[in-house]
């Protein structure tokens, strides 16, 4: 079996790696999160950089990459900060199911403004009655000759206020069958009239923005559908995947800082004579830390290789989804330990991690719902 990387994954790896430690300062990223600023300025260097081509196919202008270039950018991004990797992964994942499912005219219109950073793409799918139950959606679109009119809430949408945000909005448009048979899929501009945003104040991962939308007679214009009619489940459906792949690599690069900032720690830091990472009690902590971290990553990599060849992936994602949140919710929480009161100060980066990483087992699907998909794949159901 081999665990390596093409040569020019590798080199992928390692300028990814060097524009971040050249462009992308802990002070800069303790900046926006501290202040909540969406890291356009960043965003903009990655898109110079060409990081946005690598996913698209050529014809769009990109360079046909896969799920494991993806996760070779997440990464390393996440090594940087979560929020940064998803900064770049929303655009990512909204723009794969953009490509299977969009018409070819939305397709040539698109695409180029995402690979050259005209717009951004976010998700709203979750509502005040509708989490983990899609099926609670009450959101609804109603014909009005070429458009739609939308009405409703929408709750928890990561960066829906960003600067030009095209944000791929699903919604009913059949009241009168299950929502997994009258649900449709649209693409709507977060200018649009009629659509409010508010932003949440969250605990953790402030850089992007967590929102709530209200949406009072939205017009949509139909040729914004993406998908056909009340197929949006579909939609839905095909591109979680490659977005809890993206996000799985993302846990498992910012966990890896984790476990190097409180490693550099223990090795500094002394008690009773000695630097504390010499303790058995620190040292096992640490193993068991790098441990978990390779495990998941390893977990994200097959995932990762199974959707580039084109088989079925879902246990195996599902796996490293569930497993790498918690992973790094948990090695957050030993990092903080190890660090003691220097990482509860907010001068230090461990109590972004800490923050940040705990809405990971809700977010993109939460544990509770990747076991239960895992069990399914047993042939169990709970």
């Amino acid at each position: 079996m081999d665990f390596g990387f093409t040569e020019e994954q590798e080199l992928l790896r390692q300028s990814v790696r060097n524009f971040l430690e050249k462009e992308c300062s802990d002070e800069y990223v303790r900046k926006c999160d501290e202040e909540g600023l969406y890291p356009y300025e960043l965003q903009e260097k990655m898109v110079k950089m060409g990081l946005f081509e690598s996913p698209f196919p050529e014809k769009h202008g990109g360079t046909n990459g896969n799920a494991l270039d993806v996760v070779i950018v997440a990464e390393e991004l996440g090594r940087k900060s979560y929020d940064i990797a998803v900064s770049y992964g929303l655009t990512i994942f909204a723009g794969q199911n953009l490509l299977k499912h969009g018409t070819e005219e939305q397709k040539s219109f698109y695409l180029p403004k995402i690979i050259n950073g005209e717009i951004r793409m976010s998700v709203s799918i979750t509502e005040p009655d509708a989490g983990s139950d899609v099926s609670g959606m009450k959101t609804y679109a109603v014909p009005d000759g070429d458009y739609f009119v939308i009405n409703g809430q929408k709750v928890f949408s990561t960066a829906a206020q960003a600067k030009n945000n095209i944000i791929m909005f699903y919604c009913l448009t059949d009241l009168n069958v299950p929502a997994q048979k009258g649900m449709s899929a649209f693409l709507v501009d977060n200018k649009t009239p009629g659509l409010e945003i508010r932003r949440l104040n969250t605990i953790g991962r402030k850089m992007l923005g967590t929102n709530e939308l209200f949406c009072t007679d939205v017009r949509v214009h139909k040729d914004c559908l993406l998908g056909k009619l009340n197929e949006g489940w579909n939609v839905l459906l095909s591109g979680l995947e490659y977005e809890r792949i993206f996000a799985s690599a993302a846990y498992v690069g910012n966990a890896q800082t984790v476990v190097d900032e409180a490693l550099a720690y223990a090795l500094q830091r002394k008690q009773f004579g000695k630097e504390i990472g010499n303790f058995q009690a620190i040292a096992h902590m640490l193993a068991d830390m790098l441990t978990e971290v390779d495990a998941a990553r390893l977990l994200v990599y097959r995932a990762a290789w199974l959707h580039a060849q084109g088989k079925p992936c879902l246990r195996e994602v599902s796996m490293a989804k569930l497993y790498g949140s918690e992973t790094f919710v948990k090695v957050a929480n030993m990092g903080m330990q190890i660090m003691g009161g220097y990482g509860y100060v907010m001068e230090y980066n461990m109590q972004r991690y800490f923050r940040d990483s705990r809405i990971t087992t809700v977010s993109a699907g939460s544990s509770q719902m990747q076991r239960n998909i895992i069990a399914r794949k047993m042939g169990l159901r709970p």
